[in-house]
Formats: C-alpha cells, sequence, structure tokens
C-alpha cells in the first residue's frame, strides 16, 4: 500500500502550515482571551480557499476529499482549536448535509457561496433533550401549502452566531421516531429565526456555539433536504465525515503538544541536566509518540477509504473515539513534562489542555461511538 500523499495535497499541507504558525499561532492566546477569532484570521481562510477544500470543484471548492480536508485540520489545529472547528462546523457538517442530501439545485444554490466562505454553515439537531438520543428531538416541521413551518430550539450549535446556512433536523411525523425526522436549509434572516447568546465554554472559546430558536418560522417546501423521513440518515452520514474531522484535529494538536514537550525537555535542566535525560521524561514521550503514529494511520487510512467511497462509518467512529482519548493522553502528559509551567494560562498548553476535552463530547460522545462500532461488529457478524 502507498501511503504517500500527491503532490496537490503536500502543497496544501504546507500552504497551510505556513500559515497556521505564522499567522494563527501568534494570535492563539488572543483567541482564547478575548473569545474571538481576529477577521484578519477568518478572511485569510477565505483567500486560501480553506472553505471550500471539503466541497467538490463542480460547485466552487477545492475537492480534495477527506484526505485534503484531515491535513488541513491536522496543521490548523496545531495552532488552534478554535480555528479548526470554525471550519470544520462550516464544511465537514455544515455543507456536508447539503452535499449528502441536497439535490442538484440546491447544491447550486448554497455551495459555491460556501466554498469563498462568503455565507458559513452549521448543523443543527442537539436540542436539550435530544443529544446522543438524536432520535428524540422535538423541533417540530409542519407542512403548510408550499412551506413548513417550524418551532423548536437547538443548542450548543458550532457557528451558531455566524452562521448564514443552518442544516436543520425537525421532525415531520411525530409516529415514526428516528424515521420522522426530516433535512431542511434555513437561512439567516428568515422570519421566526433567531440566535441566543454564544455559550461560555471551556475551551475552544473562539468558536461560538448558541441556541438557535425557531418561532413559526416559515421556510420554502423546497428548502426540504431529500425527503421527508431521510433527514435521520443524512444526518449520520454527516457525522461520520464530522467525525473523521475530529480525529485529524486530535491529531495535529498531540503532535504540537509533543514538539513543545521535546524543545522544553531539552531545555528544561533539573540536577545539572537536561529533563530530556530522565528515563521518566523519555518514557512518557515515547508514549506520546505511539500514540500520535497510531493516530495518524488510523485518520488516513479511514479518509483514503472515503475518497475511495467505501463504507467507513465503524473506521471513522473508532478513529474518533480513540483520537480524542489518545490527545488527552498526550495532553495530561504534556502538562506533567512542563511542570508548573505547564499549569499557567501565560503557556499554550494550559489552554491546549481546556481545548481538548471537548473531543470526547461532540460529534457524538465516545460512549456513543462504542455503540456505533459494537452495533456494527454484531451486524457484520466478523471483523
Amino acid at each position: 500500500m502507498d501511503f504517500t500523499f500527491n503532490e496537490e495535497i503536500e502543497l496544501l499541507r504546507d500552504t497551510v502550515r505556513k500559515f497556521s504558525q505564522n499567522e494563527i499561532k501568534p494570535v492563539t492566546r488572543q483567541i482564547d482571551d478575548e473569545e474571538e477569532i481576529p477577521a484578519h484570521i477568518l478572511d485569510k481562510c477565505k483567500e486560501l480557499g480553506l472553505f471550500g477544500i471539503l466541497i467538490p470543484e463542480e460547485y466552487g471548492g477545492a475537492g480534495m476529499g477527506e484526505t485534503g480536508n484531515c491535513v488541513m485540520t491536522e496543521e490548523i489545529s496545531r495552532a488552534s482549536g478554535s480555528v479548526a472547528i470554525v471550519l470544520g462546523g462550516h464544511q465537514s457538517i455544515g455543507a456536508m448535509a447539503i452535499i449528502v442530501g441536497g439535490s442538484e439545485e440546491q447544491k447550486q444554490k448554497y455551495l459555491p457561496s460556501m466554498a469563498a466562505g462568503e455565507k458559513i454553515g452549521c448543523f443543527a439537531i442537539t436540542e436539550p433533550q435530544a443529544g446522543s438520543d438524536a432520535g428524540a428531538i422535538r423541533t417540530m416541521a409542519v407542512r403548510d401549502g408550499d412551506h413548513y413551518v417550524i418551532n423548536g430550539s437547538k443548542i450548543w450549535i458550532t457557528n451558531a452566531t455566524i452562521a448564514d446556512v443552518v442544516s436543520l433536523f425537525a421532525i415531520t411525523d411525530k409516529s415514526r421516531g428516528a424515521r420522522g425526522i426530516s433535512a431542511f436549509v434555513v437561512e439567516k434572516g428568515t422570519p421566526g429565526f433567531s440566535v441566543g447568546k454564544a455559550d461560555k465554554k471551556m475551551g475552544i472559546r473562539g468558536s461560538h456555539s448558541a441556541e438557535l430558536i425557531f418561532e413559526d418560522c416559515r421556510i420554502p417546501a423546497e428548502n426540504l433536504l431529500g425527503k421527508e423521513g431521510h433527514g435521520f440518515g443524512i444526518a449520520m452520514r454527516t457525522l461520520d465525515m464530522g467525525r473523521l474531522g475530529i480525529a485529524a484535529g486530535c491529531l495535529g494538536a498531540s503532535k504540537e503538544a509533543l514538539d513543545l514537550c521535546l524543545k522544553f525537555a531539552a531545555e528544561r535542566r533539573q540536577f545539572g541536566k537536561a529533563i530530556s535525560e530522565f528515563q521518566a521524561i523519555q518514557w512518557m514521550m515515547a508514549e506520546m509518540a505511539a500514540d500520535i503514529y497510531a493516530m495518524d494511520s488510523l485518520t488516513y487510512r479511514t479518509a483514503w477509504l472515503a475518497d475511495r467511497g467505501d463504507k467507513f462509518g465503524r473506521e471513522a467512529a473508532i478513529a474518533k473515539l480513540f483520537s480524542s482519548e489518545a490527545l488527552d493522553r498526550v495532553i495530561d502528559k504534556a502538562v506533567q513534562i512542563h511542570g508548573g509551567m505547564g499549569y499557567m494560562r501565560e503557556h499554550v498548553i494550559e489552554l491546549m489542555y481546556r481545548d481538548a476535552r471537548i473531543n470526547r463530547i461532540f460529534e457524538g460522545t465516545n460512549e456513543i461511538q462504542r455503540l456505533v462500532i459494537a452495533r456494527d461488529l454484531i451486524k457484520q457478524g466478523a471483523y
């Protein structure tokens, strides 16, 4: 098997790495402190085409598939989890729901402006009583002539405060449970649609999430993605893509943490020598490297499967599960290696420690990933 990237992917990595290291990294702490990504960073993302890496070329995107998206996400995550999550929420799940479930007309209408970063997307399924149990959503969409009338609310929606296009999931038939869920596109400015205050979070503070509120919100019937009752399937296929993006972000953050540890351990001296000479430190860094190697292998093999058009739902769940838990192990060791300095807000390791924790929760908790994996194993009857 050939695990080398083609020239286009290597050029993407080089371009995004330079942008990430030279322009995002200097404002990483500012993003956390001010809970805002500077406008010039998002403008540069647009200029580089990063909002459309995953969107097919025929709709104005780069068409670089899951491999390209993972490379971009990995490199951005080395500097800022917040920036990576904005890009991921926009295209890995926001635009992806339209790619997965939309008609040709809908794709032509929404994707070109999303690929250019002119319109930002988000994915709205979570509700106060429907987190892991996505089938328990209560937001209703009732057909009224050539419109649907939507009532309900969503919470913790990534990009909610900046989104122009919402991929929304609502019940159209209560009697059918999850099979009664349908998917829609709702545009910013639609009467009856409003956004709550940004959530105050432990980490990824520059990536805003908030409540979405729908009060007799009328949207054209043509905004239905796919057919009525197909929403749950669209959501699950979309989340496969999102989970792979999470794995790539964990990989990037882990590589950055290990690099910081290697530098610190070479410079920090105790008992007359660099702490990198102590076996205890060496073993921690060796374990970090082992986790990173496994994360890298899982992430890009799964991206390869996705780009081939193979089934990859189980593999995406495995990549997300393993990588998010491995990142926590890596970051915890990074704090330990840095000692007291790693606990101080003046050091980026402290920020990375807080940013890391969300990865075991969103895009489906890790408990749900275990269910996804186990159920697929049982269904297949063999590994």
